[in-house]
């Protein structure tokens, strides 16, 4: 499938984007090993979040839903999954695969974990390193991609873990090791990333202690039901987020988003290029703070993008490359090599689908220069990467003609619902079969 999208447009309107992808795979995941019944709302029903759903059924949870965002979950409790009868497929989700890579190391049998073509080529020994250290045994294909076969039947211990990159993923799984782990597990960070593990597994009964860089918590734990409301997605609205700011007269509200302090850094970032955003109505819901966000058209200039902002808007960088090469001025951004390992290279393919519109951007080893200028009409590839996808939509918005982006149909992992929710704020953009 490919996006042919129209250039012009006006945002506008108050929209609420699909519910956090983070939040919703960690809510299944913990209520499958709760004791109880945990009750999800807001959850996002795309292929992502579905694949970790599957994967739990396919372990003996059973779970009720989706319906509207609505999901029941019957905790079986810690020891009470079952052995699969096949491969689980996670598809493209990398939370999935490392974040179960963690929790499934200390089960009594064996597991396999494997994903589509794209993700069986993403690193994992940044994972099956610190299992290995807590004595987990997991079986990796050349080089460490996946897939991922996991012996069950060891006894896993507490370690003191200091990452070599910052990473929610791998804090996250070394966390879930934890859970089944004798002693006490400590994970430290060299910079701050999005904190839901955490937070979720407070809700969840099991205290996680956070000081400075550095979280623990002691195992074997317990984990109780509880009810979650997933909050919209932060990353999901921040395509309309930029799209409103480089959009003459636009003016839309996002609604219920999540505004975790380790995801908004992509609001940090935005405003330091001079863009027009406001927090709504800050409450908080199930854990996590939200608020109604409204973004009015700005005229964005350059900035040199802080290192230290990096970590906490590393998913959302596709689109604010292309508010970048909408700024006034020369934008820099460094540090961001973790963009190189995700869906695909997202600084290479960025820098190409850019420079494909006209625009001077070029990449660096951890990162882009992009010199704000005329987005032109053109063809881009998206590599198969749903960030890519949405993120080349929102440029047509502030190009001269046109822009046609091939390989959208991963756009259904994270935000099935982008086109028709695109269309209804005022963007002009169409999903056709590939010719």
């Amino acid at each position: 499938m490919k996006f042919t999208v129209k250039n012009g447009g006006v945002l506008k309107g108050n929209i609420r984007v699909p519910g956090d992808k983070s939040i919703s795979h960690r809510s299944i995941m913990f209520g499958s090993i709760a004791e109880g019944t945990s009750h999800i709302s807001g959850f996002l029903e795309g292929e992502d979040s579905l694949n970790t759903l599957r994967a739990f059924r396919a372990m003996g949870v059973e779970i009720e839903g989706p319906e509207d965002g609505k999901v029941v979950v019957h905790g079986v409790g810690m020891q009470g999954l079952k052995k699969p009868e096949h491969a689980l497929d996670v598809g493209n989700s990398g939370t999935s695969m490392r974040l179960l890579a963690g929790l499934f190391s200390g089960l009594s049998f064996d597991v396999e974990l494997k994903g589509d073509a794209s993700l069986s080529k993403r690193p994992m020994a940044r994972v099956t390193n610190p299992l290995a250290e807590m004595g987990a045994v997991v079986e990796t294909a050349a080089e460490g991609r996946p897939p991922l076969k996991i012996s069950g039947g060891h006894q896993l211990h507490g370690i003191n873990y200091e990452m070599p990159m910052a990473s929610a993923q791998v804090k996250s799984c070394c966390l879930l090791a934890g859970l089944y782990a004798e002693g006490r597990t400590c994970v430290t960070e060299p910079a701050p990333t999005r904190d839901h593990t955490e937070r979720m597994l407070t809700a969840f009964g099991v205290p996680v202690e956070v000081k400075g860089s550095t979280m623990c918590l002691e195992g074997p734990a317990k984990l109780t039901a509880c009810d979650i409301d997933v909050p919209a997605d932060i990353s999901s609205s921040a395509f309309f987020m930029v799209g409103a700011s480089i959009a003459k007269g636009s003016d839309i509200t996002l609604e219920h988003v999540g505004i975790n302090p380790t995801r908004t850094g992509v609001i940090d970032i935005l405003k330091l290029m001079g863009a027009d955003i406001e927090l709504l109505n800050p409450r908080e819901a199930g854990g996590e703070p939200v608020a109604d966000i409204r973004i009015r058209s700005a005229k964005l200039k350059s900035a040199v993008i802080p290192e230290h902002l990096v970590p906490l808007a590393i998913d959302e960088f596709p689109v604010i490359f292309v508010a970048a090469a909408c700024a006034e001025g020369e934008t820099v951004i460094t540090g961001a090599e973790e963009l190189r390992v995700k869906e695909c290279d997202r600084i290479q393919v960025m820098a190409e689908g850019l420079q494909a519109l006209g625009v001077d951007a070029r990449a660096t080893d951890d990162g882009m220069v992009i010199r704000g200028g005329a987005i032109q009409s053109g063809t881009v590839h998206s590599h198969d990467d749903h960030r890519i996808a949405m993120a080349f939509s929102m440029a047509a918005l502030c190009a001269t003609g046109k822009i046609e982006i091939e390989d959208c149909d991963n756009v259904s992992t994270s935000f099935p619902s982008f086109v028709d929710l695109a269309s209804s704020a005022g963007l002009s953009i169409e999903l056709k079969a590939n010719s």
